[in-house]
């Protein structure tokens, strides 16, 4: 079996953000970079089901600069087998993101792909349904728990709005890891120091002859209001004319 793991660079959450001047992007200086959070647990679970069924193939893919090395050598620190980058200097659109991962999948003809669910940065969560939808393939979002049958399918237990829901999806698939899915490993000195001779290979996003033409525009970025003190109110009344009247929520 062949994994196809989707990694992105993003900004530390804990890193305090400054809006650039021009409004449409933001400072990077001295801004610690990560490896997407989801990202990280779609990892851990592709080398647990590696551990599991034993022979699969675990490999990483991300697409940005070259600076995105650092994040594809964590992941192949964890256990990942390779990495591929494709080299980008142009922030991509999910649609753009989905047509480049479709260019390698169709190459690296994975069984599986695991992706995370959304990137912390932009919080668009559409690549992964934009890929399956791009190649025909079904989907499981969300992922809380994944078992993999001898058929040729997966199981998969999906967080929605009204609680779980178990769905079973022929292989190939895509699917993309939720915050429960696992907790992530920490790399070890022995992965890092394996992790140097593992092939890293870069690809130029032209070669790939992906159409990564945007179709969303940021017209401005800004940072929120600062929060107001509470206050209390004598009565259940008093509280609902509050939130008609002033808050008008309701």
């Amino acid at each position: 079996m062949k994994i196809l793991v989707t990694v992105k660079r993003v900004p530390d959450p804990e890193t305090q953000l400054k809006i650039a001047p021009d409004g449409q992007s933001f400072l990077t200086d001295n801004v610690k970079w990560v490896i997407n959070p989801f990202d990280e647990i779609a990892i851990e679970e592709a080398l647990r089901i590696k551990e599991k069924g034993g022979g699969a193939e675990v490999v990483l893919v991300s697409i940005g600069a070259k600076a995105s090395q650092e994040q594809l050598r964590t992941g192949l620190a964890m256990g990942a087998d390779r990495a591929i980058l494709v080299l980008s200097d142009q922030a991509l659109d999910p649609l753009a993101v989905a047509r480049v991962l479709k260019a390698l999948v169709d190459g690296e003809k994975p069984d599986l792909v695991i992706m995370g669910k959304q990137a912390i940065d932009d919080d668009s969560s559409a690549a992964g349904q934009m890929l399956a939808e791009l190649l025909g393939w079904p989907q499981a979002t969300f992922a809380s728990k994944i078992e993999l049958g001898g058929d040729k399918s997966a199981k998969v237990t999906r967080e929605v709005d009204g609680g779980l829901e178990t769905l079973a999806v022929p292989l190939p698939a895509i699917i993309t890891a939720d915050l429960r899915l696992n907790e992530p490993r920490y790399a070890s000195l022995p992965g890092i120091m394996k992790a140097r001779k593992k092939e890293m290979k870069e690809i130029p996003v032209g070669d790939l002859g992906a159409d990564v033409a945007p179709r969303v525009k940021v017209v401005k970025l800004e940072t929120p209001p600062k929060r107001t003190g509470g206050r209390k109110v004598e009565s259940v009344q008093e509280l609902v004319k509050v939130l008609h009247e002033e808050a008008k929520v309701i």
